[in-house]
């Protein structure tokens, strides 16, 4: 079945322009600029007059807790979450339990997305002190990095004596993404506050415990690793002005060493803990108001280079606490892309840059195959946008089992009204297709 959206405003490659898009069962089949329809015979014909279609969203770090942690998510429920927000691929992170750092796990979770997730996937492979000689063993057109923890982390898969980060940078044949905070700087803080103030600080003493200088001095060192043993770094949710010296501004594919920021960080500062609490407490924290407004300079500018949400679901029974006892992390993925578009909305950001940085910039740096472009002949992976659209975050409307946002009770101008993935209409008016299933991503590695 071919399908055309027409009368659509199209985002793509730094230009906005009204056309319209045919696709396929799997594929974009021709993109067309202006307003004449073409000639050709489609069975469904959406008008998209007024809209926006955008290439679908490439979250490059999340956590969907299976398996071991279900209780908080699943693939299954976080790509349908994915879906509703327009987001059309994700990338997993390791820590889970077991963690992802042995071969027959990696294997048990791409088994367990090619039955489950409604959008398309990869998995990073989790870095430990010991495990680096299995590198080797992995495929990197099928494996879209290596995650390295230089930070407290969950479970055995801090990477903290010389050795273990030095094999590490030797031994990795695919990017680096890397979790940048110094722990003994970190344990050091929150022996120093709690001593002083307590065992269960108020949450607005996370920023001053995982802080600033926690984050530069980690970030150091491994920027130093990546030149050393010239290898390809990505620089995971960047929270902090002073980092950004350590970065460069050049063109996504003239950079070994590159960066991303979370939603969170570009939205929320250190003021926000007053009126949201632990909602917003994740790890790197969210820091100062001049923090914030230095890391919007930096994706306008390229110093930063993609936006991954960091989706974290934790039940709220776990996000009790403060600073030292509440469970960091938060669940985004449904919101990102409203988020973003936001912004737009603030003047922040053009709705081109918004889609470099979560489309172009992920299929750019990761090398992914025929993704993140409305082009002739890739996958179509698209979402179609409203603008003027206001709805609001509820408990109803919130897909993540967890049920709970730091964005719940906001009303959005922009919603997301579809979501194709391979050509295939996942999610539509408010409704997912659990009939479709996602691939998994190939790198042309």
């Amino acid at each position: 079945m071919r399908t055309l959206i027409s009368n659509v405003t199209i985002v793509n490659e730094g230009k906005s322009f009204v056309g319209s898009v045919i696709i396929n069962a799997t594929r974009i089949v021709e993109v067309y600029s202006g307003s004449n329809l073409p000639n050709r015979k489609c069975e469904e014909v959406i008008d998209g007059t007024g809209m926006y279609l955008l290439p679908g969203v490439i979250d490059d770090h999340v956590h969907f807790r299976e398996p071991g942690l279900t209780h908080k998510a699943t693939i299954l429920s976080e790509s349908r979450a994915a879906a509703a927000g327009g987001v059309t691929s994700f990338m997993e992170m390791p820590n889970t339990s077991p963690a992802t750092i042995t071969l027959t796990a990696l294997h048990d979770k791409f088994n367990r997305a090619s039955k489950d997730s409604r959008v398309n996937f990869s998995f990073y492979f989790g870095a430990t002190n010991k495990n680096s000689h299995l590198f080797a063993k992995l495929n990197p057109r099928r494996v879209c990095g290596i995650k390295l923890f230089m930070g407290s982390s969950t479970g055995n898969m801090l990477v903290d004596d010389g050795e273990g980060l030095d094999a590490v940078f030797a031994r990795a044949n695919m990017p680096i993404a890397v979790h940048c905070e110094e722990t003994d700087v970190i344990n050091a803080n929150a022996k120093k506050f709690a001593k002083k103030y307590g065992e269960d600080l108020d949450v607005s003493y996370h920023p001053q415990i995982r802080s600033e200088a926690a984050c530069y001095k980690s970030l150091r060192k491994a920027v130093q690793l990546a030149k050393k043993h010239d290898k390809q770094l990505h620089v995971l949710h960047i929270s902090t002005a002073r980092e950004l010296g350590l970065l460069s501004s050049k063109a996504i594919d003239k950079k070994k060493i590159t960066a991303e920021v979370t939603p969170a960080h570009l939205s929320f500062c250190d003021k926000d803990y007053a009126t949201h609490g632990a909602r917003i407490k994740c790890n790197p924290a969210i820091k100062s108001e001049a923090d914030r407004d230095a890391l919007r300079d930096a994706l306008r500018n390229g110093r930063i280079d993609m936006i991954g949400t960091d989706h974290a679901p934790h039940l709220p029974k776990e996000k009790e606490g403060g600073a030292l006892k509440a469970t960091s992390g938060m669940p985004s993925i449904q919101f990102s892309l409203p988020v973003m578009l936001r912004m737009v909305d603030q003047k922040l950001f053009t709705i081109e840059q918004v889609v470099e940085k979560m489309c172009h910039a992920p299929a750019q740096y990761f090398k992914i195959d025929k993704r993140g472009f409305i082009r002739k002949g890739y996958y179509a992976d698209l979402v179609l946008v409203a603008p003027n659209s206001p709805w609001e975050v509820t408990k109803e409307n919130i897909l993540s089992p967890c049920k709970w946002s730091p964005f719940e009770g906001e009303t959005f101008d922009w919603k997301v009204c579809r979501t194709w993935v391979n050509g295939q209409c996942v999610y539509a008016d408010g409704v997912v297709n659990d009939k479709v299933r996602g691939k998994a991503l190939k790198f042309q590695r």
